[in-house]
């Protein structure tokens, strides 16, 4: 369907969170598995991210799980996991097939959870951690683990002590100040932070008077969340010296340049490939022609060059924007 080079003649090439990556397109944690490897070329992408993994198998939450709503998603998967042993075993192999960078998403309920995970992993054949605080933790009343910068701190020092893999903590949008969070990744050991999950959402049956998840509520992701995102980005940016990975509505090239321009190094994309699973290869492709349009030789050059109200506009001409 795709040829495998970019169309471009621009570098793609990007330095993100102690990997260096053919180009910064990856998938969002939940949104693929190794079965979309028969649907798109993976081997064009920067690098895989996992399906969040817990220490021990976990069935997700009751159905209804997924629902439409206007300009995107509502998710209440529960986030299943097949347990630390039989990832190893079944799981992993599948990823690193592809032969790009694998990023594993690393989940739990407790503290402790995260620390066992990150030993259980130690020595497997791993290029990054993704560390995912948006879990709730049932220490504290299930509020998310990424809210208290403390928290925070204390599991991703944990991690780091359990592994020598570059950590990316992927952070909750459900906070005050995401660079208090940010900040508090960083000082622990993060080599990159990702901004952000979804956003808490409910949908409703009207007929039926219930709420169409069957847990109730769940995250709301896809184009409607893409300004919040753009946002949050663009504070963690300002607040942390590591790489920022944007996520949240990027369904296309200009997407993911107006993520670099807010301050993100790489981007994750998620609810774009549940409609086209193709999404993706594609996007690296625009990616590459639209970087020329932009006149940037390296799109990392884009990187945190958003211009200030008081800055000379330049815009490139409208015929050289197509992608």
């Amino acid at each position: 369907m795709f040829a495998s080079a970019p169309a471009g003649s621009a570098s793609l090439a990007v330095r993100v969170g102690g990997l260096e990556l053919a180009n910064p397109v990856m998938p969002a944690s939940g949104c693929f598995g190794p079965e979309l490897g028969s649907l798109m070329p993976v081997r064009d992408l920067g690098a895989v991210v996992t399906k969040t993994l817990f220490a021990e198998r976990r069935s997700g939450n009751p159905s209804h799980r997924l629902t439409e709503t206007s300009h995107g998603m509502l998710n209440s998967v529960g986030i299943p996991s097949p347990g630390t042993a039989a990832f190893l075993a079944e799981v992993l192999p599948r990823y690193r097939a592809f032969g790009v960078p694998v990023v594993v998403s690393v989940g739990g309920l407790t503290v402790e959870e995260y620390w066992q995970v990150a030993s259980e992993l130690h020595g497997a054949d791993i290029d990054a951690l993704e560390v995912n605080v948006s879990c709730p933790n049932l220490e504290h009343g299930g509020l998310a683990i990424g809210t208290d910068p403390a928290v925070v701190e204390k599991v991703i020092r944990g991690v780091a002590a359990r592994t020598t893999l570059p950590l990316w903590v992927k952070l909750t949008p459900n906070v005050t100040s995401i660079g208090d969070i940010a900040r508090a990744a960083e000082n622990a050991g993060a080599a990159a932070v990702t901004v952000c999950n979804s956003f808490p959402a409910m949908a409703v049956d009207l007929r039926r008077r219930r709420a169409v998840l069957g847990n109730g509520t769940g995250g709301l992701s896809g184009p409607a969340v893409k300004p919040l995102a753009l946002r949050l980005v663009h504070e963690a940016a300002a607040a942390v010296t590591i790489s920022v990975i944007g996520c949240g509505g990027i369904a296309g090239a200009r997407d993911v340049a107006e993520f670099l321009l807010a301050g993100a190094s790489a981007v994750q994309v998620g609810t774009a490939s549940f409609t086209r699973p193709y999404a993706m290869a594609q996007i690296v492709r625009d990616l590459a022609v639209l970087a020329d349009g932009l006149g940037v030789a390296r799109i990392s050059d884009l990187t945190s060059s958003l211009r200030t109200e008081s800055s000379q506009e330049t815009p490139c001409p409208p015929s050289r924007m197509q992608a």
